[in-house]
């Protein structure tokens, strides 16, 4: 019997000892969180900021735009000269989040890719130039894919990645559409 209550003790101490490292670690966690979580909101902001600086580099500062959740706009001499909107679709790898810089006349400016798993090599270069380079200018009608390498007016699709091709052109010919249907929503019009 004795011998069945010193391994039962035993079993006691480490289960004791276990839930006081838990609580421990635990504690640990939250004390480094609460201390890091403001450094790393600030730092998440900055890094925002610079990603919106990098698509519209003329702009003066940024600004939310009420009831339009995750866009700014780029101001410049007090006015909104372009719009930073999220867009997302499904390409060959899954989804495709990016972030499309749109001119207040409805015209791209650039994209960045902020999360992808398209193939190394085929899909991944949508977020490289050339094929980035040709939405520069282009409007809602001119944002299509083709195949055709005489068609300058549209997006020409990468070799071997049709499908990232057209996934990247739809969603920034989504967030186009979007700028557009809101720049006649504040009376802005389009081109």
């Amino acid at each position: 019997m004795s011998e069945r209550k010193k391994h039962s003790d035993s079993v006691f101490a480490v289960a004791s000892n276990l839930i006081a490292a838990c609580f421990v670690a635990g504690l640990i966690i939250s004390v480094v969180y609460f201390i890091t979580a403001p450094v790393s909101a600030k730092t998440q902001e900055e890094m925002k900021q610079q990603s919106m600086m990098e698509l519209i580099k003329d702009a003066e500062h940024f600004e939310a735009v009420p009831e339009h959740e995750g866009w700014f706009a780029a101001k410049k001499g007090g006015k909104s000269v372009a719009y930073i909107v999220p867009s997302s679709t499904r390409g060959y790898g899954g989804t495709i989040k990016m972030l499309v810089a749109v001119k207040a006349d409805g015209t791209v400016i650039d994209y960045s890719i902020q999360e992808h798993n398209e193939t190394p090599g085929l899909g991944d270069n949508a977020q490289k130039m050339p094929f980035r380079g040709q939405f520069k200018g282009k409007d809602s009608a001119h944002l299509k894919v083709t195949k055709d390498p005489t068609d300058t007016e549209d997006i020409q699709a990468m070799t071997g990645a049709t499908i990232s091709s057209r996934a990247v052109t739809k969603a920034v010919k989504d967030a186009v559409d979007r700028v557009n249907e809101y720049q006649k929503e504040i009376g802005g019009g389009t081109k």
